[in-house]
Parts: C-alpha cells; sequence; structure tokens
C-alpha cells in the first residue's frame, strides 16, 4: 500500500484538502504521513499573502520556524499586528483568516472626550488599552474592514467584545441597534441587550411571545463579554470593499455607563455538522 502512489503526487492530492482532513488521513500509511508534513501541503493552507500579513506581525523579528506547518500552526494562535492595534490568527481546522479590532480602531462618538470616556489598560486583554464609558445618553460605535483582510467566500459573524463595570447602569433600558453593511448593501439590521448574562431572564415574557427575544452577551471564558452583532458574506469578488459593523443606541435619553469595550472580532461561521 505504501508505494502505490509517490510522496509528491499524495502531498498534491493532499493540498487540495484541509488542515484537519490532512492530519487524519496522515495515520493512513507511511507515505501519506510523510507527504501530510510537507511544504507542499501546508504552504497551500498558509494565505497567499502570508509574507506580507507576518511583516505586519509586532513580534515579527522574533519569529523562528522550520517548516510550513510550524509556521501555520503559529499563526492559528491570535497575534498583534497593525502595531498592535489588531489582531489576526487563521481557525485551525479550515485556514480561514479571522481578525480582531481592538477598541482603538473602532469610531466611538467622543471616545476621545474625557468627560464621556476613559482609555486605559485592562488584565484581561491583549491590547494596551481598552475604552470605558464614563456616562453619556448617546452611545454609537462603528468599525470598518477591509474584505482583503477576510477570507473569500466565507461567511462570517462579528462580535462585540466587551465587559460590565460594576457600576455599569442604564446601558439596557432599551435595545441597542446594530447593522452591518458590506459596500454599498445593508446585509443586516437587528437589535441587542447589553446586559450581563445572568439578566437574560429578566426580559418581559410579552416581548418573547412576540418573537421579539433579545440577543444578550454570553460569557467567553477569557474574562470577556462577547454579543453576536450579524453575519455576513464575502464572497471574495472585490477585495477592496468595506465590512461596516455599527452599535447604536440614540433613541433614549437615559443616561449609560460602565461599558467596557476591548473591540470587534470577525470569524467564520462554524458549520452546524461537526465532523
Amino acid at each position: 500500500m505504501d508505494d502505490l502512489l509517490p510522496q509528491d503526487c499524495v502531498a498534491r492530492i493532499l493540498s487540495f484538502t484541509s488542515p484537519r482532513d490532512a492530519c487524519r488521513v496522515s495515520l493512513v500509511c507511511t507515505v501519506v504521513g510523510a507527504a501530510a508534513k510537507t511544504d507542499e501541503v501546508w504552504g497551500k493552507f498558509l494565505p497567499s499573502d502570508y509574507l506580507e500579513v507576518l511583516s505586519r506581525l509586532v513580534e515579527y523579528s522574533s519569529l523562528v520556524f522550520k517548516s510550513k506547518k510550524e509556521l501555520y500552526l503559529w499563526l492559528c494562535n491570535p497575534n498583534l499586528i497593525d502595531n498592535g492595534n489588531k489582531m489576526f490568527w487563521l481557525d485551525k481546522s479550515t485556514s480561514k483568516r479571522c481578525c480582531m479590532l481592538s477598541a482603538r480602531e473602532l469610531s466611538i462618538t467622543w471616545g476621545n472626550d474625557h468627560l464621556y470616556w476613559s482609555w486605559k489598560p485592562f488584565i484581561q486583554s491583549r491590547f494596551a488599552e481598552v475604552a470605558e464609558l464614563i456616562t453619556t445618553w448617546w452611545l454609537e460605535i462603528t468599525a470598518r474592514i477591509s474584505t482583503r483582510m477576510l477570507s473569500p467566500k466565507t461567511t462570517y459573524s462579528a462580535h462585540l467584545i466587551l465587559n460590565l463595570a460594576n457600576r455599569a447602569y442604564g446601558l439596557d433600558a432599551l435595545p441597542s441597534e446594530v447593522s452591518i453593511e458590506v459596500g454599498n448593501h445593508q446585509v443586516m439590521r437587528g437589535t441587542i441587550l447589553l446586559r450581563r448574562p445572568e439578566d437574560g431572564r429578566k426580559q418581559p415574557l410579552e416581548r418573547i411571545f412576540m418573537g421579539e427575544e433579545e440577543r444578550v452577551p454570553r460569557e467567553r471564558g477569557d474574562g470577556w463579554l462577547e454579543i453576536e452583532l450579524g453575519e455576513f458574506f464575502n464572497d471574495g469578488i472585490n477585495d477592496r470593499e468595506d465590512v461596516r459593523m455599527s452599535v447604536k443606541e440614540v433613541k433614549g435619553v437615559q443616561l449609560k455607563g460602565g461599558l467596557i469595550v476591548e473591540g470587534i472580532e470577525l470569524r467564520p461561521r462554524k458549520e452546524l455538522k461537526e465532523e
């Protein structure tokens, strides 16, 4: 069985699969196992512009790797890029791109006014600083990212990564409106409630019965909360388009405070069927 196909032919075949499949079939026989470790296979799983990605890494000068598989696995861990204002990584099983925009990469209304927002380090964050809302009645946060940063022909979900200070108040007096636009097309609109996960049970029953159940944050296990803003499809046809995401509550007059924003994370939508 081991000599049915030469190793380079096996490697060529494996390069058209996925990282998960390449690892699984490597146990079939010695030829397949050896082919599954080659640079020809893992070079196909790396982003086509991986050299550019590497040049944007904050710790690029200290990066040493012996093979493209080793580099691939290293890139599956979140790494700071663009002077530490973004994070980039690959989904380990599919090689799809993931990224996160720090609070400094977001447009926050009155974000630079110290009467309304403060910027400070946060022990659970890998970014240098996060944004904490002191108080305001007008909440508006927007983000932009080029589709070139994302994998083509992929459905992405966008998540606001946040925390709530002990003094948090007024954030869920009204739902916050969320929207996502790709290029000039709005692809989704909806609402979220900025409240602690355990407070989700407090939603009025009449809202649930009317099919208007609101989304609330959930715990991530890393000291942060996240709430999904929505999803969109990156067709990859035009890599110069921008994806624009927004969160806002501007209709009420309720003062609010205590929202801590780390950033917005974009990751490929997982398939419902897990193998």
